[in-house]
């Protein structure tokens, strides 16, 4: 079979090669892939800055945004032939540590957990994978190629969740307005969940032109390409999408009373920024604020993504997926153009011929 393959720590290492068959091990159910979504997190595996290949092995098949279509399930499973299907990333980590035992094992303790196409597991990235029942999440059939959004969108699920658990401390927390920083799919994923629970989204980002003012726009949210003023706007809740060291900067402590930053974008390191400390320790007690960081999901979390895409409209979804590309010109889907917010990998051409 084909698959999208990289040799961890070696740069612009990627190729699209025939590899065997997904190993047994990989899990009980077989499903054929129909689209694999891209981001940051690949080119940087790409680029040789991280990943990890499987014990024994030199190359990691990458891809952790999963869309496919069940071939073969056990009975019992509670996945039958023709199934649409996404995979969950993350894998508990084998001792376990108690958050892995409870199946949080997106707030591992140890470290020691693996993940598809990323971290001592192989990937999404093939025409075909196996996966264990218990990590693979069924979708509504209606959703079809939009499925492929699932996993991004259980990440900012959970950066919600935990949000509104942290503000729900106070009884009589009653969050207004959301601001969110990015309009990337993770930024626009979490204004659509924002505006779902009522809030008044606005979002930051710094292009004028494209796509995402008007896709903001018709989600009922607010486009700024100019940072807003927060003591006016004064969020209940800031969602930091961006990883960028200078918003950064400029979200944390800015958020109302018994305000909550999620910080959901990862920022390079080596970028020195002048903070103020005092200032933020001022904001933080004197005001209960909190600033916590967000990362991966787990079931609780998918099954959220799945009611939250359930619920949007079609046809604004759509428009978050702004290439298709066919396995054939694999190539092309990590071009870096201006007008992307999600690129997608089309598998379901069956292109035997495109390997070398």
């Amino acid at each position: 079979m084909l698959a999208l393959t990289v040799h961890p720590g070696k740069p612009n290492s990627i190729n699209l090669e025939n590899v065997p068959p997904p190993p047994a091990s990989d899990g009980e159910v077989l499903v054929r892939t129909i689209a694999l979504g891209l981001c940051g997190t690949d080119r940087e595996i790409i680029a040789g800055d991280y990943g990890t290949a499987p014990a024994g092995e030199e190359r990691l098949i990458i891809g952790h945004e999963s869309l496919g279509r069940v071939e073969t399930a056990p009975e019992g499973s509670g996945l039958r032939p023709g199934d649409l299907v996404v995979g969950i990333v993350r894998r508990p980590d084998p001792v376990p540590c108690p958050a892995c035992a409870a199946g949080e094992w997106d707030m591992c303790r140890n470290g020691r957990y693996t993940e598809r196409g990323i971290k001592a597991r192989n990937g999404y990235g093939s025409e075909q994978f196996r996966i264990e029942p218990e990590f693979a999440v069924k979708l509504d059939p209606s959703l079809n190629t939009l499925g492929v959004l699932m996993e991004p969108t259980s990440v900012v699920a959970k950066a919600w969740e935990q949000c509104l658990r942290i503000g729900n401390r106070g009884a009589a927390w009653r969050p207004r307005a959301a601001l969110i920083t990015g309009a990337g799919p993770i930024g626009l994923l979490a204004a659509m969940i924002g505006v779902q629970h009522g809030l008044d989204v606005h979002v930051y980002d710094h292009n004028k032109g494209g796509v995402k003012p008007g896709l903001t726009r018709d989600l009922g949210a607010t486009y700024h390409t100019e940072f807003p003023d927060l003591q006016r706007l004064n969020p209940d809740i800031v969602l930091e999408c961006t990883g960028a060291a200078p918003v950064v900067q400029q979200t944390i402590g800015g958020a109302a009373a018994a305000g909550i930053v999620c910080l959901a974008g990862v920022s390079a390191s080596g970028h020195d920024v002048s903070f103020d400390i005092g200032g933020f320790n001022q904001a933080m007690v004197l005001e209960n604020q909190t600033v916590f960081g967000s990362v991966n999901a787990n079931h609780r979390h998918y099954a959220a993504a799945a009611a939250a895409l359930a619920r949007a409209d079609r046809a604004w979804l759509s428009r978050l997926i702004t290439r298709r590309v066919p396995l054939s010109r694999w190539s092309e889907a990590f071009e870096r153009r201006d007008d992307d917010i999600k690129v997608v990998l089309d598998f379901a051409g069956g292109l035997e011929s495109a390997a070398h």
